[in-house]
């Protein structure tokens, strides 16, 4: 068994050196880095071979965070949270302080408080917020479990997690919600 310790060392070291990480959220295996560095974005849409319109997930440690990276002026959104049990990513309107390749075309960013005891402590001691997408290529299926993920993600990133690879049990991406200009909670997949 490798220590978690060991795998939370070399990927603060990744990160901040601009590399990608392959890691296991509360979800999926993800692939991340720096949520604030450009380049580094940019080089997760070349390896997912996906078109940079589409944008990706952030994860931060608490609700606290999300007020760095995110204008936002509804209460309710914080009590929404604290409610949820599910991992759930909220769309947030009016993006601040991460990468603009990282943000959707009408400025807004996907958001989700990782509750995962490794991406906390991971995000906690990295400082900023992390971008986790689907550990797969841009169209084909997102793998539910580490097994599943090719060789083309596995070889492609800087670092490689072995904390969790042995688990076979199967995991969901998040729900997704967003919360509009009206205050308004959307449902866009549960």
């Amino acid at each position: 068994m490798f220590p978690f310790n060991d795998d939370l060392q070399a990927c603060l070291e990744t990160l901040q050196n601009g590399g990608l990480i392959l890691y296991p959220t509360d979800t999926v295996w993800g692939i991340g880095c720096d949520a604030t560095n450009q380049q580094a974005v940019k080089r997760i849409f070349d390896l997912k071979k996906r078109v940079d319109t589409k944008a990706m997930i952030v994860l931060v440690e608490n609700e606290n965070a999300i007020l760095n990276y995110v204008e936002v002026n509804e209460v309710q959104v914080f009590d929404y949270i604290k409610g949820i049990h599910k991992p759930t990513t909220i769309i947030y309107q009016h993006a601040k302080n991460l990468a603009p390749n990282l943000l959707a075309a009408d400025g807004s960013i996907a958001i989700r408080i990782c509750k995962d005891k490794f991406c906390q402590e991971l995000i906690k001691n990295f400082g900023k917020p992390i971008v986790s997408t689907s550990a797969n290529i841009s169209g084909y299926p997102t793998p539910l479990c580490f097994n599943d993920i090719s060789l083309d993600i596995t070889e492609g990133v800087d670092y490689v997690v072995k904390h969790r690879q042995e688990e076979m049990e199967l995991q969901q991406p998040s729900a997704i919600v967003k919360w509009n200009e009206n205050g308004e909670l959307i449902i866009i997949r549960h």
